[in-house]
């Protein structure tokens, strides 16, 4: 260093060179915690620590420095078993308690982690190697922002969740090597509606979350409500599974997300998934370009991010960025001074390392900051790639380092159409001046999380990613509807290759069709074709095939179209192209729409009550209502078009924190048998008033009112592809609904094997689901007909983080 005398740095030479001394943060307290505990740590299950025999063990160490800090046991199928079962014991008591008592133990639990937080903090900095001003300013701050907000509505629970009750046991699975802060996203809403959990953290770093579980017995706790069980490899499958469990929590890679979609197949688990990698960031040419680069800088010293730059302003941005990454430094985690810290391991970077050179292959420039780089330990310099084709790996996948990706973009649509090219997108940073265009792309870009001049702001009222995870939406991931039994399913041992790939279409059978009153001069009737509906007009199926629709004689009523998979693929492009025209329609326009379809239904009252009893046997009183309730229905939907568009959340930011309520985009829904016509209704139409369009099946056994209601939407203003009706084998038909990358949701009230072939199938990218396992339901009952669940799962939410200016901060 300049200006130094007798080894020490001047004063003056201090201010002159402006160079970083080290400022490093004792590491005394986890030193103690870890020797407290003889460096050996087991599984902590039912308030307690458990150590079993004859386990293999793991040892955590210090990323940066590869020292040993302790070792954790390799969990087996037993310790699940175990964990499982002090979860299970728990939730009896813990579920019962009032919500102010859960409400105290979870502010007793936020008040536990403060007075510990340093500690916290540096232990979570030892083992995961992020840099201690990371975990010690952002993270543990947020984790107890957590615990109090989610007290608050674990005491509101009784008012604000009117209707709903807790799942049961909760598996939360993390393999992000961030697990505190993971965690807290996914056990504070669980716990706060009154549900236990079991935690599996990431194999490379356990310890915090062995210590979070240690505070909460301190806390107060009770003994089951929060297990953490150490493992890796088959141990998060076999939890995932394990019929005990009633929901699972997944924070990792979308690779971990489909294994465990279809590990949980029939089994009826809920899974809340929050997938993905690193942040999309859009720069236009009217940004604040000074103020992006400093951003982006300390950006890149974390997950890194796809950097979309107008090329306008791409040169000038990039000369900032090189600038800066310069002079970033990186090294020692617990060094305060230090902007970026180690890998996990040496197998990240030469993971990170290997992208690089097929990027350089590929004809990409690269450049590094190596000036920043200590000479040893598990560390990567701050990197720029410039020059990728958006073909090229390292635009297609997340690298998981300190790595900014950039690419050019010359309008608004390109960068929106690059940005949606990605996929499992969980939050966008926008960079601009204007208001309107920051707005408009942050409606169009397909995350779950925008900032506006800014990034990484996280709050827990506020929701993060594209699972509802935060805020008032992220309780309805633990909770059930109050009426709902709590069933254990077994899947079946289905061949998921062959499943359902069979129409099932059968020869006509039962007696013949009855021909009708006769016409003077015995002129017979005319027969009526039921073709498919798509597109806003009626088809003939692919196939050409034709199935029987029987009455309760057996007697053959009529023959509809066969649908196969061709005919889903033709509805669904339609339906993806009907989509976003849809979607953006005014909220009022698609009530209008809603309320129109209703008013010609009306004129057709008797008509199709006559028809639904000769199908289906009601009496002429039982079919009559069940017009009315589907009336009933369309009212009841129209009037939360425009009701339910979101809300202002209210978050420290200094701004105004948005949550938009969207439509999914094509959603395939399969009818069940029950209440044929109202359940249709009843099921297309939340889809359809919060924006979606969609392909439906109606009931295989009872489809004539269904296709009745075509000409009621011809002539009620609703536009061609936004509902799409396809008669034939439910199963069949919902195969490649489930199967279809276009897909965004599939809603499936059928059999157990149908719902279970359902779940594996929407593994392939990640749809959303909601099935039925076969259990029927009461459609004529508005909470299981109508309920707050249709709104949930009809549309999905974004959070939009809109600055203001300081002139009024304070």
């Amino acid at each position: 260093m300049a200006g130094t005398a007798g080894g020490r740095p001047s004063v003056g030479g201090i201010y002159s060179s402006m160079e970083y001394g080290p400022a490093p943060e004792g590491a005394g307290p986890v030193q103690a915690w870890l020797e407290m505990h003889g460096r050996k740590f087991g599984h902590f299950m039912d308030g307690k620590w458990l150590k079993p025999d004859g386990r293999e063990t793991s040892s955590s160490t210090n990323p940066a420095t590869g020292e040993l800090l302790a070792t954790t046991l390799q969990g087996q199928p037993e310790d699940v078993e175990a964990a499982v079962q002090a979860a299970t014991r728990a939730f009896k008591s813990w579920s019962c308690l009032s919500c102010h008592a859960r409400a105290r133990h979870l502010h007793n639990m936020a008040r536990t982690i403060q007075k510990h937080q340093r500690l916290l903090a540096l232990l979570e900095s030892l083992d995961t190697g992020k840099p201690i001003g990371e975990t010690r300013d952002r993270d543990l701050p947020l984790v107890v922002r957590h615990f109090y907000h989610h007290s608050g509505w674990a005491q509101l629970l009784g008012t604000e969740l009117q209707g709903w009750k807790p799942l049961g046991v909760v598996a939360g699975v993390v393999t992000w090597d961030s697990p505190l802060l993971l965690l807290a996203w996914k056990v504070c809403p669980a716990l706060a509606m009154g549900n236990t959990v079991v935690l599996l953290p990431p194999p490379r770093a356990r310890l915090s979350a062995l210590l979070l579980a240690e505070l909460g017995a301190q806390a107060g706790l009770p003994p089951g409500v929060l297990n953490v069980l150490t493992g890796e490899g088959a141990l998060a499958e076999g939890l995932a599974a394990h019929p005990g469990v009633d929901a699972v929590a997944v924070a990792g890679s979308v690779e971990v997300g489909r294994l465990l979609r279809c590990a949980t197949a029939g089994l009826g688990t809920r899974l809340s998934l929050q997938l993905g990698g690193d942040t999309l960031v859009l720069v236009f040419d009217s940004a604040d370009l000074d103020e992006a680069a400093v951003s982006l800088s300390d950006m890149v010293t974390g997950a890194g991010a796809l950097l979309l730059v107008q090329e306008t302003v791409a040169g000038a941005l990039l000369q900032r960025l090189k600038m800066r990454l310069g002079r970033l430094r990186v090294g020692d985690p617990l060094d305060k001074a230090v902007d970026g810290g180690a890998l996990a391991d040496e197998a990240q970077r030469v993971a990170i390392e290997t992208c690089m050179e097929e990027a350089r292959a590929e004809g990409a420039e690269i450049f590094q900051a190596w000036a920043a780089l200590p000479a040893q330990g598990p560390f990567y310099p701050p990197t720029l790639i410039t020059g990728a084709a958006t073909s090229s790996r390292c635009v297609r996948e997340p690298i998981h380092g300190p790595v900014l990706v950039v690419l050019p973009f010359r309008t608004t649509q390109e960068a929106v159409a690059l940005g949606n090219h990605r996929p499992a997108g969980l939050a966008a940073s926008v960079w601009t001046e204007s208001l309107p265009l920051a707005m408009e792309v942050a409606h169009r870009l397909q995350v779950g999380t925008i900032w506006l001049n800014g990034q990484t702001l996280l709050d827990a009222a506020a929701g993060f990613g594209s699972s509802q995870v935060g805020g008032r939406e992220g309780l309805c991931e633990w909770v059930r509807p109050s009426w709902e039994s709590h069933t254990r399913h077994s899947p079946a041992a289905l061949d998921y290759k062959t499943f359902a790939t069979s129409d099932g279409t059968q020869p006509p059978h039962g007696t013949a069709s009855s021909p009708g009153p006769e016409l003077q001069g015995n002129v017979p009737r005319v027969d009526r074709t039921y073709k498919l509906y798509y597109g806003g007009a009626q088809q003939r199926p692919e196939g050409m095939a034709s199935r029987p629709v029987l009455d309760p004689a057996g007697r053959v009523l009529a023959y509809v179209a066969a649908g196969s998979a061709k005919d889903v693929r033709n509805a669904v492009e339609v339906a993806h192209r009907a989509a976003p025209g849809w979607g953006k329609r005014v909220a009022h326009a698609r009530a209008q729409v809603l309320y129109y379809v209703a008013e010609n239904l009306e004129l057709r009252r008797e008509e199709v009550a006559s028809r639904l009893g000769a199908l289906t046997g009601a009496s002429p009183e039982e079919a009559q209502r069940e017009v009315d309730l589907g009336l009933e229905r369309l009212f009841h939907w129209a009037a939360y078009c425009d009701k339910s568009g979101g809300t202002v959340q209210e978050t420290p930011f200094h701004g105004t924190t948005l949550q938009l309520r969207q439509p999914l985009g094509v959603v395939g829904i399969a009818c069940p048998d029950e209440s044929p016509l109202l359940s249709f209704l009843s099921l297309l139409a939340p889809a359809v008033a919060r924006g979606n369009a969609v392909v439906i099946v109606p009931s295989p056994r009872y489809p004539l009112p269904a296709l009745d209601l075509c000409q009621i939407f011809d002539t009620s203003d609703v536009p061609g592809g936004v509902v799409n009706i396809l008669t034939g084998d439910r199963d069949h038909l919902s195969r490649t609904l489930a199967q279809h990358q276009d897909v965004q949701a599939v809603w499936y009230f059928g059999t157990p094997e149908g719902s279970q072939f359902v779940e594996w199938a929407s593994a392939g990218n990640l749809k959303r689901t909601w099935v039925s396992h076969g259990v029927p339901r009461q459609w004529e009952d508005p909470a299981q007909g109508a309920g707050e669940e249709f709104l949930y799962q009809a549309t999905q939410c974004k959070t939009v983080w809109i600055p203001m200016g300081e002139i009024f901060a304070n």
